[in-house]
């Protein structure tokens, strides 16, 4: 297997010459091969077979301890000038960039294979997918693409057709954190990662292309990719709506993409079409439609149960790659939250030791094929997409947010968006509470400046006759024990469906400076057991705490200078002049 397209041999053959492996192998995508370089890891050691009784097609990779997470201080976006990627983004000029990385790769693949692997992001016959290669020497990022990527000969062949693709060169080098670089050229559609085999770093489909890169190639296009999960919401009647929905980590993303209804809900269904990106393209028809780029899904393990997300932990009983997790003494997966089971051996292949921490790297992972989900979408590979309700926006807020908001317009929920914040636990970072911003929860993969991404969304929502409407929820009010109010998990759909009727006109809302909330009545509290006075909690606004938010938010916008959209400005000061007029008319 090779290639028509000139481009795409050329290249191969330039990579070649620099990197000179033993030997280049086309990825075909096909079941045999992908057995074929299982069998070679298990070979290796660089995959241990789990119990196939209980996990049949399950297989365990231990990755090197230093290498186990993203590396966002080794991350640079390398545009022309250093404003266009802002100051939410580490840069580097790209000739200095490319020349680091051409002297890291120069012979880097010696002794090893170098595998061209086709992947088109998004069903392969849709318009709105995109493709690429990756070219890279390891196997397990090979296997882990098939599952995560439209990966092999179809994707080629729709390369060959159009004559474009993002192009992500990876190596594993000697997995010195020292020699550690993931460099994007997102003004080339291209990407270089060197010195790590762990996902993020190295499956180049994913956050590399998926948003960094195509964020910038949306917003020459005009659509949006985002760090967004897509749920479609069935009610008894069979009518299904589509909500994407934007949240940072430890935030309850994964499992409201996968959401349980509860009993007190009988005929509603939820239907996942994505739970980590989303791109999303004004329709013809003046809606917002959106696809699911991937094809699987790359989760963090643990806390994944029965109790906290069915559906994962389903699928991920068969045919999953899992990276450092522990291990029971019959050799089934384990990790903290399971319940099931004891751990025997640890993340790194020792003798667990409960005195060494977790059996499970915190960050440790499943690969899964979307299949494999038992509430995908049948709507999961539509050409076209599916058409968008609602966006939501969310953190981890302990009493500023109320439960949910929608904001007054478009323009109004850019801003939402743009103010995100979500606060730290003390397992996270030591210090609870820290306030981070992050924007649309695209922080680390936004691929340029903030504030012209900013002015894309406003951009965005002047080619849409019929918007989604933008709310913001928050799952995470406290009462003043520090306990939860809200109970959260498949209870959520008491909000979704609020978000829904709204949406439909179908919902009575009281208007605040920050928005309209709901009534007392509003959210649904059949069989709920929830008080009258903690109902009001979670719906009221502190307009004292708000404008102390509103102060922080304008501070970090001021970062982003003169580039930052007037509008938005003009957004921000209609808050703050709500805010301070009902301080006036209070006389507090």
């Amino acid at each position: 297997m090779s290639t028509s397209n000139p481009q795409l041999a050329q290249w191969v053959d330039e990579v070649a010459r620099l990197t000179r492996p033993d030997r280049i192998h086309w990825c075909d995508g096909s079941e045999a091969e992908d057995r074929q370089l299982i069998d070679q890891m298990l070979e290796s050691g660089d995959l241990l077979e789990l119990n196939q009784d209980s996990h049949p097609g399950c297989y365990l990779h231990r990755s090197d301890p230093a290498d186990v997470a993203r590396v966002e201080h080794l991350t640079f976006v390398c545009t022309r000038q250093e404003d266009d990627a802002g100051p939410n983004n580490h840069w580097m000029e790209p000739g200095e960039a490319r020349k680091k990385m051409l002297g890291l790769f120069e012979g880097c693949m010696e002794g090893r294979t170098l595998y061209v692997v086709p992947y088109c992001m998004g069903p392969v016959n849709s318009p709105l997918s995109r493709c690429g290669v990756e070219i890279t020497d390891s196997p397990y990022v090979v296997v882990n693409m098939r599952r995560m990527t439209r990966m092999g000969k179809a994707a080629l062949e729709r390369i060959e057709r159009e004559g474009s693709f993002v192009k992500g060169l990876h190596s594993t080098g000697e997995l010195d954190p020292e020699r550690r670089f993931i460099m994007h050229f997102p003004e080339d559609l291209e990407i270089m990662s060197y010195g790590s085999g762990y996902g993020g770093n190295a499956l180049l489909g994913k956050k590399c292309h998926a948003l960094r890169i195509a964020s910038h190639q949306a917003r020459s296009e005009g659509w949006l990719a985002e760090h967004m999960l897509i749920v479609g919401i069935e009610n008894p009647q069979g009518e299904t709506h589509y909500v994407a929905a934007a949240f940072p980590s430890a935030c309850g993303k994964t499992n409201l993409a996968m959401l349980i209804p509860p009993t007190s809900h009988k005929g509603w269904k939820i239907w996942t079409v994505g739970d980590d990106i989303a791109w999303l393209h004004p329709g013809k028809d003046g809606r917002l439609w959106a696809i699911n780029p991937e094809a699987g899904y790359f989760g963090v393990v643990p806390g994944t149960s029965p109790k906290t997300n069915p559906n994962a932990y389903d699928m991920i009983t068969e045919d999953t790659l899992f990276t450092n997790v522990a291990v029971t003494e019959d050799n089934q997966p384990w990790w903290e939250g399971k319940k099931e089971g004891k751990p025997a051996i640890d993340w790194q292949g020792r003798p667990f030791d409960a005195n060494r921490g977790a059996a499970a790297h915190p960050n440790s992972r499943f690969t899964v094929s979307a299949s494999r989900n038992p509430s995908q979408s049948p709507e999961a590979e539509a050409a076209g997409g599916v058409p968008i309700s609602a966006i939501l926006f969310g953190g981890r807020r302990k009493d500023v947010a109320p439960l949910i908001f929608e904001a007054h317009d478009w323009n109004h929920g850019v801003l939402v968006g743009a103010g995100m914040a979500s606060e730290t636990t003390a397992a996270a970072t030591g210090a609870q509470g820290v306030v981070r911003r992050d924007p649309m929860a695209m922080k680390p993969f936004c691929g340029y400046n903030f504030a012209d991404y900013f002015a894309h969304w406003l951009n965005i929502g002047q080619k849409l006759s019929q918007p989604p409407r933008i709310f913001h929820v928050n799952w995470f009010r406290q009462d003043a024990d520090g306990g939860f109010i809200w109970p959260g998990f498949g209870e959520n759909l008491r909000v979704l469906r609020w978000v829904l009727d709204r949406c439909h006109g179908d919902a009575e809302a009281v208007d605040s400076p920050i928005g309209y909330l709901p009534t007392l009545e509003g959210i649904d509290q059949t069989e709920l057991d929830m008080s009258r006075e903690a109902m009001e909690e979670l719906l009221s606004i502190d307009e004292g705490m708000w404008r102390a938010e509103m102060a922080e938010i304008g501070d970090f916008m001021g970062q982003f200078g003169e580039r930052t959209p007037e509008q938005l400005m003009k957004e921000f000061r209609k808050v703050v002049d709500a805010l301070e007029a009902r301080k006036a008319a209070s006389g507090s």
